[in-house]
C-alpha cells in the first residue's frame, strides 16, 4: 500500500491478440477501459521490463541481487488485478498492486490515508511519475511511501530490471521522449515518424 507525505525539499475479448491476453484475469471492462487496457499492453511489451505471467517469489529472487530501487512491471498473481509493480527496497522486495478504475491506474494506497495517489491512463505514465526525473528533482515536495508489515518504506523507483533487449529505433524513441524541447515539434516531423513516437510516448 501506498500513501505520500510532504517533505522539506533544498480483456476478455476475440479482438485482443493472443499475445497480449493476460492469462486468468475475469474483469469486465468498459469501453473506456478496454481501450486504455490494450493500449497499455501495446507500450508494455516494447518497454523491456514487463515480465509478464511471473509470481512475486520469482520477482524476489530476481531483484535480490539488484541495487534498491530496481523494479519490474509483472501480473498481479490476484485475478482480481491486472499488473503489479515489484521493487527492491532496503527491506527487501515489495509488491505493490496496481488498480485499474474507470479510467486510469494508480497504486493501491492505504485505506486509513486521507491523501489520494496520482491517477494515471497508462502504466508506464504512472512508472514514470514515481521516478526521479533529474537531480534533485522532489515531484513538487511529495514524497510516497509503501506501508509494509508495519514498515513505512519511501517508494523510490531508480531503474528498471529488464527482460529484453531493445532495438535501436525504440531506444531513440525513448530518447526523444525524454527531450521536451523536442517531443512539443512533433507536428514538424514526417507523418510515419510521427505515427512511431505516438505508439510510445514514455522515456523510459
Amino acid at each position: 500500500m501506498v500513501t505520500y507525505s510532504k517533505f522539506d525539499s533544498t480483456m476478455s475479448s476475440s479482438l485482443v491478440d493472443s499475445s497480449l491476453r493476460l492469462p486468468q484475469r475475469y474483469k469486465t471492462f468498459t469501453m473506456v477501459q478496454y481501450q486504455m487496457v490494450l493500449a497499455t499492453l501495446h507500450k508494455l511489451k516494447e518497454c523491456g521490463f514487463y515480465w509478464g505471467p511471473i509470481t512475486g517469489k520469482e520477482a524476489n529472487a530476481m531483484l535480490a541481487n539488484e541495487s534498491n530501487g530496481t523494479f519490474l512491471i509483472r501480473d498481479s498473481s490476484d485475478n482480481r488485478h491486472l499488473f503489479t509493480l515489484s521493487v527492491k527496497t532496503a527491506s527487501g522486495t515489495k509488491n505493490l498492486r496496481i488498480q485499474c478504475d474507470a479510467a486510469s491506474f494508480h497504486l493501491q494506497t492505504d485505506p486509513k490515508s486521507i491523501h489520494s495517489v496520482p491517477h494515471f491512463d497508462c502504466v508506464l505514465k504512472l512508472v514514470q511519475y514515481y521516478m526521479p526525473q533529474n537531480k534533485g528533482n522532489t515531484r513538487s515536495g511529495n514524497m510516497y511511501y509503501i506501508h509494509s508489515g508495519g514498515e513505512k518504506i519511501p517508494l523510490e523507483l531508480i531503474k528498471p530490471l529488464f527482460c529484453s533487449l531493445s532495438t535501436l529505433q525504440h531506444l531513440c524513441r525513448k530518447t526523444v521522449n525524454g527531450h521536451l524541447d523536442i517531443s512539443s515539434r512533433r507536428d514538424q516531423l514526417p507523418h510515419p515518424l510521427k505515427e512511431f513516437l505516438q505508439e510510445y510516448d514514455a522515456p523510459i
